[in-house]
């Protein structure tokens, strides 16, 4: 695939919207609208058999979702995906992590986005206060058993996609081990 071309046609602080004009293998010519926006990391906060999960409203879907904690990085505040997790982390559930082990990588939505999420582990927790963001002061966070888990996940209590994977990658990752 050749990009013959490309002009940016909204941006705001959090997104970018691109159309790239592009030729095929075969010649043949097309258009593909492209969302830009920062890579994020998602946190699964573990302790022995229970996990940490994050209930928030979210309007684009309009409603509540359960989901690992997750979040944009700051270009301003972030070095590597390592300190979006323990400050996502952080922030949302009060929990600071003395282990942060790194999972996998997920393309979120490749078809559309060209946003990464980067996949943690996180153990050997202590619990200080949340420290939530104006738009987080609704979120709810509990522990789950991983049996609660793959039960809200059958039951379509968590359709988070990106949760979703974080998990798969938990469980093909071996990640028992280091927790």
């Amino acid at each position: 695939m050749e990009t013959l071309g490309s002009h940016q046609v909204y941006a705001n602080p959090w997104i970018a919207v691109r159309e790239d004009a592009v030729r095929r293998s075969d010649g043949s010519t097309g258009t593909y609208w492209v969302v830009d926006t920062s890579d994020i990391a998602l946190v699964i906060p573990g302790d022995g058999d229970r996990l940490h999960l994050v209930e928030q409203y979210r309007h684009p879907v309009g409603g509540r979702r359960w989901e690992f904690p997750s979040g944009s990085a700051d270009e301003r505040l972030d070095l590597d995906a390592t300190e979006v997790a323990a400050r996502e982390l952080r922030e949302e559930t009060g929990l600071v992590a003395g282990s942060l082990v790194p999972l996998g990588t997920l393309d979120v939505t490749p078809s559309t986005l060209n946003q990464r999420c980067s996949v943690f582990l996180a153990t050997d927790l202590t619990q200080e206060a949340p420290q939530r963001e104006q738009a987080e002061q609704d979120m709810r966070s509990a522990w789950f058993s991983r049996g609660d888990i793959e039960r809200m996940i059958r039951d379509g209590a968590i359709t988070d996609a990106k949760s979703l994977a974080a998990y798969a990658l938990l469980l093909v990752g071996g990640a028992s081990s280091h927790g």
